[in-house]
């Protein structure tokens, strides 16, 4: 399979503070529907060459942990021992078959000092002998009714693993499954706004909305830093991105009259916008917004740059990344959010209604946040010129760009 018909998913894996502390890597074939893994060793070996030869694993994963599947042919093969074993957490598929080779290899790789966890677990005898040796079990909550994963959270508890929810994609089951004392998280419900708790808006992201607003009706710079005034903790938030993210500055930025003078309007345009995800009440950093958020705005804003926009449409398409997912901060319609702001029609038919070549973009990169390359593929066709391996490199280096981002955050 040629290099640039392999991509990889990135989905996070969040503690019971809603902290990213790693990420499964997940392995895409270009033009299939899903995975659809024939060969488990060649799959996990793309990823593992992808995330480690091309990629960097600094742009992967950050300073995160990282899940690769492994099926029982790359768990014995020596391969894995080339992976960082303080960095790498080694997904046994559930598809292996328990003999007394892979339990003896097991129990080599964790006195080299690799982490194991089961994937896909449904309680079995054959796993007894494993449930010894992984720190992390993964449960798939859809594989099993609600009122079923207490027992069999219970019967693991005999055990001194972790237990992990896979396929979280609601509020409400997030709760439930830190109810029954789960300790890991993966899945989106973190940034769909249609199924969150009550939101109450932070004044300050308020006043960051009103902020937003004055530039871009590029507002005298006096009124600008009124509203800074009033809030000086969104001074300081500001000058700390700022000062922290690689942004071709080079002496660093002392107030919000300096930044605006220093970055221009269109640099503190885009630093205002992260700023809106990082002033999440309550909130530890990494936020899985923020990086979702920085990502998806970097990436779009790529993506148009290789289609040759002019620096105008590629300023928008960046802040058509990041406003995607302002629901998930603020309990206000995003249409309002749009009048407020008095986006122009191209950036709000984008972000309204998916709609323009913009609109097209911004699917573009939420579908590649989700196991679903047949509508990557339509996507790409209705672009004309992008292909694959675009979307791949501007995705990694998106999320190179969003780990900068999250670390001067945190």
């Amino acid at each position: 399979m040629a290099t640039k018909d392999i991509y990889l998913g990135r989905q996070p894996i969040l503690d019971r503070e809603q902290r990213i502390v790693a990420y499964e890597l997940l392995f895409r074939a270009g033009h299939t529907s899903g995975a659809m893994i024939s060969d488990d060793m060649q799959a996990t070996a793309s990823v593992i060459h992808h995330a480690f030869s091309e990629m960097g694993v600094q742009s992967v994963l950050g300073t995160q942990r990282g899940f690769i599947n492994v099926s029982a042919d790359m768990l014995l093969s020596d391969l894995v021992e080339l992976l960082p074993a303080t960095q790498i957490v080694l997904e046994l598929l559930e598809t292996i078959r328990v003999d007394d080779a892979v339990i003896e290899r097991c129990r080599a790789l964790r006195q080299m000092g690799f982490t194991l966890a089961l994937d896909d677990f449904v309680f079995d005898e054959r796993y007894r002998p494993l449930l010894e040796l992984v720190d992390i079990v993964k449960i798939d909550i859809l594989q099993h009714s609600r009122e079923a994963l207490p027992s069999m959270v219970n019967r693991l508890r005999g055990w001194p693993v972790k237990l992990l929810a896979e396929k979280v994609d609601s509020a409400e089951q997030a709760a439930y499954c830190l109810s029954l004392g789960f300790e890991l998280f993966q899945g989106y419900y973190f940034a769909r706004p249609l199924v969150l708790s009550a939101k109450r808006a932070d004044p300050s992201q308020l006043a960051l909305i009103q902020l937003l607003g004055l530039v871009l009706r590029d507002a005298d710079t006096p009124q600008i830093e009124q509203v800074f005034k009033q809030h000086p903790n969104l001074t300081y938030n500001l000058m700390r991105l700022v000062n922290s993210v690689a942004s071709g500055v080079h002496r660093g930025i002392a107030s919000v009259s300096q930044a605006i003078l220093v970055l221009g309007r269109k640099q503190l345009q885009r630093w205002l916008q992260l700023l809106l995800f990082t002033l999440q009440g309550g909130s530890t950093y990494p936020s899985p917004l923020l990086l979702m958020a920085a990502t998806r705005g970097k990436m779009i804003e790529l993506l148009a740059a290789k289609q040759q926009r002019d620096a105008e449409y590629c300023d928008e398409a960046f802040m058509a990344g990041i406003l995607s997912l302002i629901e998930s901060l603020i309990d206000k319609p995003l249409a309002e959010i749009v009048k407020e702001l008095n986006l122009g029609e191209r950036l709000a038919a984008a972000l309204l209604r998916r709609e323009g070549e913009m609109g097209v973009l911004l699917q573009l990169v939420e579908s590649v946040e989700h196991p679903c390359p047949d509508d990557t593929h339509a996507l790409l066709a209705q672009t004309g010129a992008l292909s694959l391996s675009d979307v791949t490199s501007a995705e990694i280096d998106a999320m190179s760009w969003a780990n900068q981002v999250a670390e001067a955050a945190s």
